[in-house]
This record gives structure tokens, C-alpha cells and sequence, in this order.
């Protein structure tokens, strides 16, 4: 078994296997596999890849961005050659698949409870008015989770590029692109807590 589980994929494809039972063996007990379980299982991607996104993001800001001044030189390009570029791919494609998942739950969600998308991406200003200051709430966790996934994907990751010297570009160029890169991972590390504040409390309070 140690052996198997030193292999990071081998490791990964058995835990997808694991949690596909799992979802199966919830529907089952649930007795149908309707909209409400389809909800539930992309809810769950959903909380994956972003968990996968935002933990990375952390990692940046919360290791990286802080201790990578205090390596030696000479050692530095072993980051910039191996590591970041490795987190960065899983960060900009974890970023997109919340998205998406995160898309598919306000759709399966909408065919369960019709004016919810436009409830929720109007900011309760349409809908139903009795939940109206619900769907403010939990529209603005929407909003800055796309304005987060914007920055990884119009800015944080076009700058890195540059900066990891995946693109051409001057010292200047390089300099001038990882302060941008750095400053808008910062601004979504300041949008993240009051993101997920919005979708947790949300949730748990009004289902």
C-alpha cells in the first residue's frame, strides 16, 4: 500500500474512485438521482477545484510570496523553473473549473427554484422579493469569485508568464510583470475570505 500511495496519481484516481461511490451511494439512499442530486454533485466539484484554487492561492501568498526573498539566489530558478510553473497550471485551471461547476449549480438550481439565477446574478433586484437581501448576499459571493477568476486568467497568469520568462521580456519587463502578478494574487487573497463567507453562510443558512 506505500508503495502505491508514493505515486501521486495512482493515489488520486483511487480517491475519485472512492468519492464516485460515495455520490452513488448517496443518490441510492436518497432513492432517485434527480436535479437535487445532480446539484449536489456538482456542488461538490465545485468545492473541489475550489479548494484546490484557493489553497493554492495561499500558497502563494501565504509561503511563497513571504519566504522566497529569504532563499539564496543560486536557488531561487528551481522555483521558477519547476515549482511555480507546476502551481500556476493547477491554479488558473482549478480557478476555471470552480467556475464552471460553480455555473452548473446556478443552472440546476434555477430548474429547482425558478428566479433563483436571476435573483442571485441581479443582486436581488429581481426575483422573489421575500428572499431578496438572500440573493444579495450570496450574489456578491458570485461576483467577486468572478472577479478573482478574471484576475488569474487576465492578469495574474499572462504577467507570470512573462516574469517566469515563459514569454520574452526584458529585466525590466520581468521586474515590472511580477509586481503586477504579485499585487493582483494579493487583491484576490483580500476578496477571498469575504468570497467565501458569502458561499459558506449562505448555504448553511438558507440551503
Amino acid at each position: 500500500m506505500a508503495a502505491f500511495l508514493q505515486n501521486f496519481r495512482n493515489t488520486m484516481i483511487l480517491s475519485v474512485i472512492l468519492a464516485l461511490i460515495m455520490i452513488f451511494a448517496f443518490g441510492s439512499a436518497r432513492g432517485q438521482f434527480d436535479m437535487v442530486f445532480w446539484q449536489a454533485t456538482f456542488r461538490w466539484m465545485h468545492v473541489f477545484f475550489g479548494i484546490l484554487w484557493i489553497g493554492l492561492l495561499y500558497y502563494f501568498n501565504f509561503v511563497a510570496a513571504r519566504k522566497t526573498p529569504e532563499i539564496p539566489a543560486e536557488l531561487r530558478p528551481a522555483l521558477s523553473k519547476y515549482i511555480t510553473p507546476e502551481a500556476l497550471f493547477w491554479f488558473r485551471w482549478s480557478a476555471l473549473f470552480t467556475v464552471l461547476a460553480g455555473i452548473c449549480v446556478i443552472g440546476l438550481r434555477e430548474a429547482a427554484i425558478p428566479g433563483y439565477a436571476a435573483g442571485v446574478l441581479s443582486l436581488g433586484f429581481a426575483g422573489d422579493v421575500s428572499v431578496r437581501k438572500q440573493y444579495l448576499l450570496m450574489g456578491i459571493g458570485v461576483y467577486l469569485a468572478l472577479i478573482m477568476f478574471i484576475n488569474v486568467w487576465g492578469v495574474i497568469w499572462p504577467n507570470q508568464q512573462v516574469a517566469l520568462g515563459i514569454k520574452e521580456g526584458d529585466a525590466d519587463a520581468k521586474a515590472k510583470a511580477a509586481r503586477t502578478a504579485g499585487m493582483f494574487s494579493r487583491i484576490n487573497t483580500l476578496l477571498s475570505l469575504p468570497m467565501l463567507t458569502s458561499m459558506a453562510m449562505y448555504q448553511t443558512l438558507f440551503g
